[in-house]
Parts: C-alpha cells; structure tokens; sequence
C-alpha cells in the first residue's frame, strides 16, 4: 500500500445514540452527528491544505454517505469520491438494529462470558470477523496516494487492526472517539484529534 489513509467514523447517530447496534441497518446522522461531520471536515481541510484532489471512499450506507457529504465542501479541489462497499459496517444479521439487552431477551445465553466487542460475532446469521478482515485486507491492498475513508465503528477497529497486523482481541479493543482522524502511514498509526 503506497499510500496515506485518513480513516474517520460516520457522525453519531439516532441509533447510536440509542445503543443500537447498526450493522447493515441505517438510522440518520443527529444533530450532533451533522456537527461532528461538520468539524472533521474543518480539521480534515487543515490537515490536508497542500493536498491537491484526495481519494474519498464511503461506506455505501447512509450514514456515512451523509457524513462524507457534510465533508466534502471543506476539501480543496476535486475530489474523486467512490462508494466502497468493502467500508459497510460488520452486518450481525437478524441482530442488526437491537441492543445488547434485546439480543440476550432474544437468544437467552447466547452473549454469556462474551467481552464488550467480541459479542457482535455471536450472532448465528452475522458476518464472521474473518470476513471482514478478509473485505478489509482487499480494499487496502488496492490503495494508492492520499485516501480519506468515511467508515464506522467496528470496522474502523478492524481496519486499524489489520493495517497493524494485531490479534482479534487487540483489535476490537482499539478505540473509537468521535472526535480523532486515524491516519495509517508507513506502517504506524496516528491519532489526530481534531478539537
């Protein structure tokens, strides 16, 4: 990978701020989620000022797709946009768009002596952690010049985590602040806060 990634995470919303748990399923960025968006794009458009026309690629869910819309006015020239579904969050099938305490009314058991990330493979009908390391390790392969990657929680834990080549369990413990840019480069990974 010759390049540079900016990975950022969709704003928050309705449903994060809920505690549901997404997946595949959408719910709308909320007003704080807009304005998260908005101050990455500021930071975004500091960082990058002498960089002519980066790569943007979104996750093709909604929420994300919002998010890079509320980005991309702050971003000097043209920027080439793809909707990458290699970016989707990591789908926990037939739990996508319920609470850890509705999938343990749902599947007595099931989430018992599982760690707070681990749990979302559990799921009998969901993606498996090695299918999204597997979606992960393509798209980064094919990367070139300054890519910024509007993606979300959980697979933003396993995109740094690949990247880094660390174990499942470090992996899922990485953190998610709403308010950092992961940039990958040269093997290593830099928080930039952006407040």
């Amino acid at each position: 990978m010759a390049c540079e990634v900016f990975l950022i995470r969709h704003g928050e919303t309705t449903w994060n701020a809920e505690g549901r748990f997404q997946g595949a399923l959408d719910s709308q960025l909320t007003t704080k989620g807009r304005a998260q968006a908005d101050h990455i794009g500021r930071a975004l458009a500091e960082i990058l000022q002498e960089t002519e026309g980066p790569h943007l690629h979104v996750s093709s869910l909604g929420r994300a797709r919002e998010t890079a819309a509320l980005i991309t006015p702050h971003l000097r020239g043209a920027i080439d946009t793809r909707i990458e579904h290699r970016l989707r969050e990591v789908s926990i099938g037939s739990w996508d768009g319920l609470t850890p305490i509705d999938i343990d009314a749902g599947w007595p058991g099931l989430l018992d002596g599982s760690s707070p990330f681990d749990w979302f493979f559990r799921s009998l009908d969901g993606e498996t952690y090695d299918a999204a390391v597997e979606r992960v390790q393509d798209w980064l392969a094919g990367l070139n010049g300054t890519v910024i990657a509007v993606s979300h929680g959980l697979l933003g834990r396993i995109i740094r985590g690949t990247y880094l080549g660390v174990r499942k369990e470090q992996a899922l413990q990485l953190p998610v602040p709403p308010d950092v840019i992961w940039h990958l480069h040269s093997g290593k990974i830099d928080a930039l806060p952006t407040g």
